[in-house]
């Protein structure tokens, strides 16, 4: 059951990021379309926007998400046992041992950040550490390690640069709206027009849809790589249902950053009953139950 979950959750990921990239050459063409009548004059301005937003993100995201939470560097003399239980960790894993992190918040919490795992960093609330035991804390510790080890960091990076990516040509094709066509509008189809048009607007919305798709697929994927590294469901689900009773935000979490941390930063979505679209993790209550299949 474990090992096959991890594969299902492999694959509906490559697909909602093939989907991504679907959606990033609908856009660029659909502004093309709706400036100049032309296709690949919109397919060129995207990839030029990829070539310089994308690698921008991409290396600035752990300096970024790190300085946004407030985390401060641990140090082994004062957290030895967060120590030892990450180094632990870390060899079944098969992956260099991470930064660690505390960030100081009465809310239980934490997240991994790293676009690789030569990279990684690993932080923990101060209320977590407080009111997990050690089995408690194992676990949740090895949910963030998986997420290094999947490169879900990686993923997520990408997914969030991809989503401004299309905000920033949708938000172009809609100012182009109010100039004169520069094309000839002898060659544009009124069809074709109403179609880049729709695209173009609702594209964010859709790039957000799977943006947060793929956050709560690696979640279920990182808890069941947990189960896997500790060989103990039950650590995982103690953890989860402790953390889902707190009513406590994590102050400094922005919702730019709320799909990194192991569980949703804000009491209110956190403690909603169901998962919606809109939802950046799976509810608390169905992680809990496909832990229990396993």
């Amino acid at each position: 059951m474990l090992y096959r979950q991890i594969e299902q959750n492999k694959r509906k990921t490559i697909w909602l990021v093939l989907l991504f990239s679907l959606l990033v050459l609908g856009a660029g063409s659909a502004v093309g379309y709706l400036g100049y009548g032309d296709l690949y004059l919109g397919l060129g301005l995207a990839a030029v926007i990829l070539i310089f937003y994308v690698p921008i993100t991409y290396l600035s995201a752990n300096a970024q998400v790190l300085g946004m939470s407030g985390a401060k560097l641990a140090t082994r003399e004062e957290y030895g046992q967060l120590y030892n239980i990450v180094e632990g960790l870390c060899i079944p894993a098969r992956i260099p041992m991470p930064q660690i992190y505390i960030v100081n918040d009465p809310s239980p919490n934490a997240f991994a950040t790293g676009i690789k795992p030569e990279k990684g960093a690993v932080a923990f609330t101060t209320g977590l550490l407080e009111q997990l035991n050690r089995e408690e804390l194992e676990a949740i510790a090895a949910h963030e390690i998986a997420h290094i080890r999947n490169y879900d960091i990686r993923l997520m990076t990408i997914s969030i640069a991809l989503i401004g990516v299309i905000a920033i040509l949708s938000d172009i094709g809609i100012r182009m709206l109010f100039f004169p066509r520069r094309g000839n509008d002898k060659k544009s189809h009124p069809a074709i027009m109403i179609i880049a048009l729709v695209f173009i607007i609702l594209s964010p919305i859709a790039a957000r849809f799977v943006h947060l798709a793929v956050s709560r697929n690696r979640e279920y994927l990182a808890d069941a790589t947990a189960v896997e590294l500790t060989r103990n469901a039950t650590g995982l689900k103690s953890a989860l249902q402790k953390i889902g009773t707190s009513e406590l935000d994590v102050k400094q979490a922005k919702q730019a950053t709320a799909s990194m941390y192991m569980v949703n930063p804000f009491s209110k979505q956190r403690r909603a009953a169901r998962t919606s679209w809109w939802s950046t993790h799976p509810s608390i209550q169905s992680r809990i139950e496909r832990l229990e299949q396993m």
